[in-house]
């Protein structure tokens, strides 16, 4: 995408790339693309937001298992590499750490097999998303792992526009404050659309197709 431009932190290995126009999720419309695609892809750059990520659940939350949606298994791993450390006070400590994904039904479910349940049941799970804006998405994995018998341990996410999924916390490395003008609209009510402005792309967690 021609229009592409990043939004730098201190850290050269954190940032965010995003597009300014008109945009199609599943669930909304909005005015920024954002691409998080080396960030779940690059070991560098998922170390970076995994360090990032860890300074809000090192010292105080249990984490058993690391439920990874929208393709963020190496961010996980990253994650989980940190939680385990020894060099720093906590609750994982010389524990290890479940990375898993989830199986989706024909109607968008989200399942686990049998060999992969005990991983989830009584085990304090952490979602982690690529992005949480509508909180759809992550509101099924909260409801597929309470389902499973599985405990909450909280949903984080690179970029999120909500600060709670359904009464749990979400952290984020980014925000809409980052972007200054980032705005979410209903798809039946865009003004974007009532306005004539035509959709740039289709964009989903692996990327976007112009349209």
């Amino acid at each position: 995408m021609t229009n592409m431009y990043k939004i730098r932190t201190k850290n050269k290995n954190l940032f965010l790339r995003v597009a300014k126009g008109h945009f199609a999720t599943s669930h909304s419309h909005t005015n920024y693309y954002i691409d998080v695609t080396t960030q779940k892809l690059r070991l560098s750059e998922a170390k970076a937001v995994a360090k990032e990520l860890v300074f809000h659940y090192r010292a105080h939350t249990i984490v058993d298992t690391i439920l990874c949606l929208d393709g963020t298994e190496v961010i996980g791993a990253c994650l989980a590499n940190e939680l385990t450390k020894e060099d720093f006070i906590n609750m994982n400590a010389h524990q290890t750490i479940y990375i898993v994904s989830p199986e989706y039904t024909s109607a968008g479910q989200l399942i686990f097999r049998d060999n992969v349940t005990p991983m989830i049941a009584g085990k304090h799970v952490l979602v982690l998303s690529a992005s949480v804006t509508t909180g759809k998405t992550a509101q099924s994995a909260i409801e597929a792992i309470e389902y499973y018998g599985g405990i909450v341990a909280g949903v984080s996410a690179i970029f999120a526009t909500v600060d709670e999924c359904v009464g749990y916390p979400v952290i984020s490395v980014f925000n809409p404050g980052d972007l200054g003008d980032y705005e979410c609209y209903n798809s039946h009510d865009c003004p974007m659309c009532k306005r004539g402005e035509k959709i740039e792309a289709l964009v989903n967690s692996y990327g976007y197709s112009k349209l």
